[in-house]
């Protein structure tokens, strides 16, 4: 019977594990920063640079990512085709618009390791531009990651309780009226 705790334990110690990343409102920077700890194995105690033991990253809202700044007319995104006058930009708001999910895939990529590797940990990621997922990868999913950042709540998301014990710095005079 201890063998077989031993050999459950090695199992769930290589096994491939699911993990889910809701990308709503979050930073694909930080989004990649997540996914490329998990897609590469470096969470894993056993970890080694050169052992391929990364896990599953699925990341649904990828359609819903939020740049500070400017940053969706001012990042540009170039690639070259290879024939003369190949050469295309685009910003982040056209790419986004030809594809919602490629600004957070070209983020996690750039982040990876630049070796032979890169490819088959990208094949464990899964990218969804809503939070809509294919029951035979909802199945797999094992844990869900915790967002980068806090969403703030909108005005009209608080209840009414909430906002009557929320304090009050200056109550308005009886005959007070906006200009």
């Amino acid at each position: 019977m201890a063998s077989f705790t031993k050999a459950a334990q090695q199992w769930a110690t290589f096994a491939r594990t699911w993990y889910l990343l809701d990308g709503w409102m979050q930073p694909p920077g930080k989004l990649a920063a997540i996914a490329s700890v998990r897609l590469e194995g470096k969470h894993k105690p056993i970890y080694h640079a050169l052992s391929d033991l990364g896990d599953h990253v699925v990341i649904i809202n990828t359609r819903h990512v939020a740049f500070s700044g400017n940053k969706w007319e001012q990042k540009v995104y170039s690639s070259h085709t290879g024939y003369p006058g190949g050469f295309l930009q685009l910003t982040a708001a056209q790419l986004h618009k030809k594809d919602p999910t490629a600004i957070v895939k070209l983020a996690i990529y750039g982040m990876l390791p630049k070796n032979l590797h890169r490819r088959t940990m990208m094949q464990r990621l899964h990218l969804f531009p809503d939070n809509v997922i294919p029951e035979d990868i909802r199945k797999n999913l094992v844990e869900e990651l915790p967002q980068p950042r806090i969403v703030p709540k909108k005005l009209n998301e608080y209840t009414q309780e909430e906002i009557d014990a929320f304090p009050k710095i200056w109550t308005p005079p009886e005959d007070f009226r906006l200009l």
